[in-house]
């Protein structure tokens, strides 16, 4: 199948919140527990906060199909912090998220933005080893859902740019 690296577009966020949904769901299953994973889910609800993350001034970049539908995309931030990197569990292990790393490190380059760095799940931990980050810590966290504090962890990582 083919696929396109695009900017992203205002009639994107409803397909991204979809497809975010999906990934967590299907794909963080297989690190994180039922009680992680909803907690996670809850967290990434809605279209309107892609147009809200656009209109402040993030960027996203997305892997759309051959019928230019989006299957994967990564969210930056202004100073280099990778935000988000998810694909639709039908469409992983192409290749994708390195592509879509790669696009928002050039972005960064050409901002003169110095350091890229992320908080990355168990499961996307390895996409960015590939892609040259480095580990910096483990970060043990908690996220309020459904009335519990739900113990959860992720990797900081990191990207010197030069």
């Amino acid at each position: 199948m083919a696929y396109a690296i695009r900017p992203y577009r205002e009639n994107d966020a409803e397909a991204l919140a979809i497809m975010v949904a999906a990934a967590i769901s299907e794909i963080g299953a297989h690190a994180y527990s039922p009680e992680q994973v909803a907690a996670w889910s809850a967290r990434h609800t809605g279209a309107g906060r892609y147009r809200e993350r656009v209109a402040m001034g993030d960027v996203i970049f997305v892997a759309a199909d051959a019928d230019d539908k989006p299957v994967a995309y990564a969210l930056i931030e202004r100073d280099g912090h990778l935000d988000h990197l998810y694909n639709h569990p039908d469409h992983t292990r192409r290749g994708l998220a390195a592509q879509l790393l790669a696009s928002a490190e050039s972005h960064a380059r050409e901002r003169g933005i110095a350091k890229l760095y992320t908080e990355a799940s168990d499961l996307a931990r390895p996409v960015f080893e590939r892609a040259g980050y480095i580990v910096t810590g483990k970060r043990e966290f908690t996220i309020a859902h459904e009335g519990r504090d739900v113990p959860i962890h992720n990797w900081p990582m990191e990207k010197l740019l030069k």
